[in-house]
């Protein structure tokens, strides 16, 4: 009797894991993708990170996995939307001279037009498939007008038809300074919280995926820009994190939720 009803709850996992499908575009067949856009999940989430220094404590990759995360448990919650791949080529710096993030070693950067014309590229290719609404997703704050000038070029392109393209603010802006002002109640101070790399970005990360903090370097990351940290973050745990990404969800689907209601 065990054993069948250990086979029953065996085949129930299965049954509810194929009846809800991945959100993530790349875990698709183009005919998943097609049914998705023909039965009204019409909008799509880029996620677009960067390949950069985060300090001596944690990894390169930190904006490209928690873009991803967000952009699926966004997508989640939305009901309506597909998640594409992330973007993890960025603008980080010039290279000769090295400047900004491209300092130091493991940064990737790509030339602003090259960015944009990548948006762009994807954002067209969307449009082609049946997507309607487009929404760029940026977790990190150095490309945030070139967001912004793409969505503005395309809708202005795109006027006298049902697509639309989005730089929305909320989702960057709840990872920043919402966050932020939720430390600071907890009593934290703006020395630790920090703007790259210090209590708040690691504290996220920390929730999101712990392997990319390494625990045992938080203490060395304290000389500021020589080694590309502003903030202090020995005090980031991943129950703060969680706290910070309760808020950037929550936020982030009331603004696309707002910003994609058709009139």
């Amino acid at each position: 009797m065990k054993r069948l009803l250990s086979f029953a709850g065996l085949l129930l996992a299965c049954t509810l894991a194929h009846a809800q499908p991945s959100v993530f575009l790349e875990d698709l067949t183009w005919t998943e993708i097609q049914a998705a856009t023909t039965s009204g999940k019409t909008t799509i989430l880029v996620p677009i990170g960067g390949t950069e220094q985060n300090g001596p404590h944690m990894a390169v990759g930190k904006h490209n996995v928690r873009a991803r995360w967000f952009a699926g448990k966004i997508a989640e919650k939305l009901g309506n939307a597909l998640v594409a791949p992330v973007i993890a080529y960025v603008p980080e710096g010039g290279v000769d001279p090295p400047a900004a993030h491209m300092r130091f070693p493991g940064t990737i950067t790509v030339p602003e037009d090259v960015f944009e014309k990548t948006l762009e590229s994807a954002a067209r290719g969307f449009r082609l498939h049946g997507f309607k609404d487009i929404v760029f997703l940026g977790d990190h704050g150095g490309y945030r007008k070139a967001l912004a000038r793409v969505a503005g070029r395309l809708d202005r392109e795109w006027k006298d038809t049902s697509v639309r393209v989005h730089a929305l603010p909320e989702y960057y802006e709840a990872q920043t300074s919402g966050f932020a002002a939720l430390l600071r109640r907890k009593g934290y101070t703006d020395a630790q919280i920090g703007t790259h790399a210090g209590l708040s970005d690691t504290a996220l990360t920390l929730a999101i995926d712990p392997s990319l903090v390494r625990a045992d370097r938080l203490g060395a990351a304290s000389r500021g820009a020589a080694d590309g940290v502003h903030g202090d973050p020995r005090a980031a745990t991943a129950e703060l994190g969680r706290l910070g990404t309760e808020l950037v969800i929550e936020r982030s689907v009331e603004a696309i939720g707002k910003a994609t209601a058709r009139r």
